[in-house]
């Protein structure tokens, strides 16, 4: 008996390889890079350079050009060499360069910058997948480690008081849940729970929760997906699935 694959089967084989292979260091380079909207158009990539590197060593940074007219878009990427430097560069907003207030937050990966609220500035998060030994208290104490928590809260069912299997994490500040959603899934006292942005229904249908493409590396990709969970405050979270 021999097996023949089908055509697509070596695409199906190398996307679930490169999927399972995401790791820290992937995660954590991500966390490095920072997105830099509102830029002066005479700015240059050395006068951006310039500025930046007060916080720590550059590895890359650009200015994104119109590829046609040759002209800044007003918006651009630094990338740091460890995630504390970016952390610092963070922490000294608001920033100025050449006149302008400029807005940074967390660079949004390709791969994730077409889902919906991908660059939504939140401060909630939705957990999923958490098992019957989790509780509020190893939510907070394990998000800590992204920046402060005011709360964590598990779902449990109105009725028969049994939890429904996820939660939200709620945070002081916008970068803190950036950084905590970049990593998709968390280890939390041996389960894999997955993390995503909270993002209200109506910013997802109006867009204003959705950004533009000019946040991340990537275009717009391809792909199909749908359905949710509505939260009990009525916000709905979404799981997609992308193909490329």
């Amino acid at each position: 008996f021999s097996f023949s694959p089908p055509p697509f089967f070596p695409v199906l084989y190398r996307r679930r390889r490169r999927v399972a292979g995401r790791g820290s260091g992937m995660e954590n380079s991500q966390l490095c890079k920072l997105f830099i909207g509102g830029l002066n158009v005479q700015t240059t990539e050395a006068g951006l350079r310039e500025h930046f590197a007060a916080y720590g060593t550059l590895t890359d940074c650009v200015v994104v050009l119109n590829p046609q007219t040759k002209r800044s878009r007003c918006f651009g990427f630094v990338t740091y060499s460890a995630v504390e430097e970016a952390d610092a560069a963070m922490a000294a907003s608001p920033h100025a360069v050449d006149g302008n207030a400029v807005e940074l937050k967390r660079a949004v990966s390709r791969e994730d910058s077409a889902r919906p609220g991908a660059h939504a500035k939140v401060k909630k998060l939705f957990v999923g997948g958490l098992k019957g030994d989790l509780g509020e208290n190893d939510l907070v104490e394990h998000f800590s480690q992204f920046g402060p928590v005011e709360k964590a809260e598990i779902i449990s069912n109105k009725q028969s008081g049994k939890k429904r299997g996820f939660g939200f994490v709620y945070f002081q500040n916008h970068d803190a849940a950036d950084k905590a959603a970049v990593v998709k899934f968390h280890p939390i006292q041996g389960h894999r729970v997955e993390v995503k942005k909270a993002v209200p229904k109506e910013d997802i249908q109006g867009g204003g929760g959705g950004g533009s493409s000019r946040s991340s590396w990537g275009g717009r990709g391809r792909g199909r997906g749908g359905g949710g969970n509505r939260d009990h405050n009525g916000e709905m979270v979404f799981t997609f699935l992308f193909f490329k």
